[in-house]
């Protein structure tokens, strides 16, 4: 999803009043799993206001998210979507979307790996924790440096030019040893419920 968009190969999807998506690359009308499946394959669209062109890309997918969620698929915690929420307004709104892009791209270039150490701790997890417990901690380190380089000016954040001894600030480990606890807590459920799959 990090591809740069190629103006010539952008789909154009127009919205009209009646809520009706016309794609003009197919020139047919399509739904929001039409929009979905475009997404899930990599493909760059834009949806645009059929009378002023407005860009509606964002609004539509967020719907598409919305509708996703509502099938009860339940990708985006709900502590995820108040602490989302609370940044709207906040003085830090606008370091946000950059950040949650760094995190989603670099979610994205591990994903082979991390499913592959999925499956192996699916399988035999004492064998394989460590790994885990390792590659939570590095993602966990590297989102407190984002976080601190997003913002220099807070409490924790990127020391001053002339600060040689910045002293290390002790949240994103608190924050690294939490999430290998859930991450624990997440493989052994998944570990009963493949129990409980075998049992039968």
């Amino acid at each position: 999803m990090s591809k740069k968009k190629d103006q010539s190969s952008l789909i154009v999807i127009k919205k009209y009043a009646n809520r009706r998506l016309y794609d003009t690359s197919t020139s047919q009308y399509v739904t929001l799993d039409h929009l979905r499946d475009l997404v899930k394959q990599g493909t760059d669209f834009q949806v645009v206001d059929a009378k002023s062109g407005e860009d509606l890309t964002r609004g539509v997918l967020a719907q598409i998210i919305f509708e996703e969620e509502a099938r009860g698929a339940n990708l985006l915690p709900v502590d995820f979507l108040r602490q989302l929420i609370s940044f709207y307004g906040d003085s830090l709104q606008s370091v946000v979307p950059g950040y949650l892009q760094m995190s989603m791209n670099n979610f994205a270039q591990q994903q082979e790996e991390f499913r592959s150490r999925m499956t192996e701790a699916m399988t035999n997890p004492p064998a394989s924790m460590a790994m885990l417990e390792e590659q939570t901690r590095r993602n966990m380190e590297m989102f407190g440096q984002a976080m601190r380089m997003f913002t220099p000016f807070t409490p924790g954040g990127a020391p001053a030019a002339g600060d040689a001894n910045p002293a290390a600030p002790a949240q994103p480990a608190a924050e690294s040893q939490d999430d290998v606890n859930a991450m624990r807590a997440e493989l052994d459920a998944m570990k009963a419920k493949l129990d409980k799959l075998l049992d039968k």
